[in-house]
This record gives C-alpha cells, sequence and structure tokens, in this order.
C-alpha cells in the first residue's frame, strides 16, 4: 500500500511540473496531462481512469430465491502514460494498476511483489505498414480480450472471454497492415511470448507461446479505431465489418488456462508440462448505431490430466479445456443511450469436472462523454448445467481523463 501511495505522489508532481511547461489539449477525455516537448523529442500523455461497481445477486435454491447479497467495489483504478520519443514512429505505452483485482495475485513467480504493471511496451513503426512490439501487454487474442475495459458495453466481459482469453505476456510483437483496392484491409499481428503471464520474473518455466491473428476488412477500416471498441458512437454511415481468426500455442504450458490459471506444481516438486493450442473467431459489425460481436474459443491439450506420481486418479491439475461462444448486439439512440443484449456459454470437456455455465445479459448504458464519462447498468441471469440459478443486478460508473 505504501509503495501505491509513493506511486500516486510522484505522478502528481509530475503533471505539476508538466503543467508549468508546454500543455496542449487538455479537453477532458483526452488525457489530464497533454504535453510535447518544445524540441519535440518526446510527448507523453497522462490518463488517470477509474471503474466503480455494485453488484447484487440472488441465488435459487431450487425452490426459492434466497436473500440477496450486495456488494461494492473499485473494479478499476489505473495510471496510464502514452507518447512517443524522439520520433512519431517510436512510441510507448505504460499502464499501471492500483486496485485489488489490478494488483492481486502475487506469489513467488512475481517476486512475492503486487502486479502493479499492466502494460509496458514499445511500438516501431520501422518500415511502412510494419510495426515492432517489444515488452508486456495484451496478446493478440480474442477481440473482446484486446477491447480495453474503459471500452466495454457492459459492467464486464463475458464468461467466455473469462476462462478462455489468452490475456498479457511478455516478449515481442509484428503486427502488420495490407491495403487490397479501395477498402479491402488485413491486418496481420504475430507474438512471441514467455508464455506464463503477466509481471513473472523467475524465467520461463515452461517453453514459450506462439501467437498469431488476421483480421480482414472488407469495407475498410472502422471509424476512430471503431472495430476495437463497443458500442458504434461514431455512428458507421456505412456498414463496416471486421473478421477475425487466432492460434495461440503455448508449448510445455504449466498453467491450467495456457498463460493463466493455477501453475501445475506436482507433489514431487516437480511442474507438470503439457502443449495448450487456444483457437478463436471472432468479428464485428456496426451500422448506423447497430452493432453486433461475436466470438467463439477452443481450448485443447495434449494431455489435460496433470498426472502425480503417474497416478491420474491423484491428479489435483487439470487443464480447463472445452468451447466457449459469446454474441452480443446493441443499438445506440440519438440521444446516446444505449440498449444492448449478450448470451454467452461455456462448454468444457467432461475429464475437467466442471459445470458448463450459461449467461442471458440485459444492459443500459447512458454515454455522457463516449466510454471516458459513462453510466451503466445490466442484469444477467446465469445457470450452471441448466440448474443453479442465479440473478445479478449490476451498476457503475467509468470515469477517465
Amino acid at each position: 500500500m505504501k509503495n501505491a501511495i509513493y506511486l500516486v505522489i510522484a505522478c502528481f508532481f509530475t503533471a505539476l511540473n508538466l503543467q508549468s511547461q508546454e500543455i496542449s489539449d487538455t479537453k477532458f477525455g483526452k488525457g489530464l496531462i497533454n504535453f510535447t516537448s518544445k524540441d519535440s523529442s518526446f510527448s507523453v500523455k497522462f490518463a488517470p481512469r477509474m471503474q466503480f461497481r455494485s453488484y447484487t445477486s440472488w441465488d435459487y435454491d431450487g425452490e426459492n430465491y434466497e436473500d440477496p447479497e450486495q456488494s461494492f467495489l473499485i473494479r478499476r483504478a489505473r495510471l496510464k502514460f502514452d507518447g512517443w520519443a524522439l520520433t512519431p514512429k517510436l512510441k510507448y505505452k505504460i499502464e499501471l494498476g492500483l486496485s485489488s483485482n489490478d494488483i492481486g495475485g502475487g506469489s513467488v513467480y512475481t517476486g512475492n511483489a503486487p502486479r502493479y504493471i499492466l502494460d509496458a511496451v514499445l511500438k516501431w513503426n520501422f518500415y511502412e505498414n510494419f510495426e515492432l512490439w517489444a515488452g508486456q501487454t495484451k496478446l493478440p487474442g480474442n477481440i473482446e480480450r484486446v477491447i480495453s475495459s474503459g471500452n466495454l458495453q457492459f459492467i464486464d466481459r463475458s464468461i467466455l472471454n473469462s476462462r478462455f482469453n489468452i490475456d498479457r505476456d511478455i516478449g515481442i510483437q509484428l503486427h502488420h497492415k495490407i491495403n487490397l483496392g479501395e477498402n479491402f484491409v488485413i491486418k496481420e499481428k504475430f507474438a512471441l511470448s514467455q508464455g506464463e503471464g503477466r509481471n513473472v520474473n523467475v524465467g520461463n518455466i515452461g517453453g514459450l507461446q506462439y501467437t498469431g491473428r488476421l483480421e480482414f476488412l472488407p469495407f475498410g477500416e472502422f471509424i476512430k479505431k471503431g472495430d476495437y471498441i463497443q458500442a458504434d458512437l461514431e455512428r458507421e454511415p456505412r456498414p463496416k465489418l471486421m473478421v477475425g481468426a487466432v492460434y495461440d500455442f503455448n508449448d510445455d504450458a504449466v498453467k491450467t488456462r495456457s498463460n493463466l490459471g493455477s501453475y501445475m506444481l506436482l507433489e514431487n516438486g516437480e511442474f507438470y508440462r503439457t502443449d495448450i493450442s487456444t483457437i478463436f473467431v471472432d468479428a464485428m459489425l456496426k451500422y448506423r448505431g447497430f452493432s453486433v460481436m461475436a466470438e467463439y474459443a477452443n481450448r485443447d491439450a495434449d494431455e489435460p490430466l496433470a498426472m502425480v506420481q503417474g497416478e491420474t486418479e491423484n491428479s489435483e491439475y487439470v487443464v480447463l479445456v472445452g468451447n466457449g461462444l459469446n454474441v452480443q448486439a446493441s443499438y445506440l439512440f440519438k440521444n446516446n443511450y444505449e440498449i444492448a443484449g449478450r448470451y454467452s456459454r461455456n462448454n468444457y470437456e467432461e475429464v475437467t469436472g466442471v459445470l458448463d455455465p450459461e449467461q442471458y445479459t440485459l444492459g443500459i448504458s447512458k454515454y455522457i462523454v463516449g466510454h471516458k464519462l459513462k453510466i451503466q447498468s445490466d442484469v444477467v441471469y446465469s445457470t450452471l448445467n441448466d440448474l443453479n440459478d442465479n440473478i445479478i443486478w449490476r451498476a457503475g460508473f467509468d470515469f477517465h481523463f
């Protein structure tokens, strides 16, 4: 906690120092600080943000719904710095998390320290449409995960994303874009990463992780990168479509969800290793306030059941293999109210012993300054193997400088 306080104080004094110099573009939603040095040798944008959430849930015991349970949460509290150095072709991004959700999960593999760093990455546009990334950031996985948590149209992401996404990792990425004819665009993204998630500092325990994503935009690019923003805030005057496909291979993975989940540490002190592959197919469609996003995910492993001393019946860990589906659609009215619906279902393999969840979500949002200042609420109806009904009412707001 003390380190977090020091970090906030340091950021505050940095902001004060920049205020005494040349500052431009201070409009709300463009960053608390938006600064370019007088000699044009660097730029920096400092943009803190927070998300407040409240949850009320009712469980069904087979006959009646039980008394509701309530909770309040600072879901995210983050400090984001980005800009360029020496040339606009060399960009950087640093994002730090301060909430319990952001920094939780410290272990011996992360130096027993809070996991403050979300992103720390350099992006170098070294030739035409080629861009090389190096550092820690999101892997080019399913679209829902790569979309910023600040650009969501529901209170949180789907159950597909919570169990199948490949999140952040440390390594290098190569991004490229091809323009075919007047409108058709193809984007290629490839990543080579450590394979064990963010902030791991004990070296590579398993093998490396390889990720490739292809995107096809047959009607041209979305306005203001709208393919990675939920809700059609720009009201695309022409139909825009993005279709993507991802293949991810984690060689000798040591975690139950590829680079996420629990480490598979056996009783003999050795790590259980198995090859894990993940496939995503997704799409985003927008037109005049209408928005549709769909995703399919599949995870497989060579040997999903970890063996302890050669006996599978005593296995403590199992890779969460299976598949998931998520479909959501929305319409944004001219007064910037949006109504959205979502259907999500995960189907796990029998070997996992995990029940299959299914969710129906109905949400409403009011965008005051786009995603930078918004109020949201949704109702989620969930079942497990068509049993154990649960209803959750969620509400919250986003505030982004």
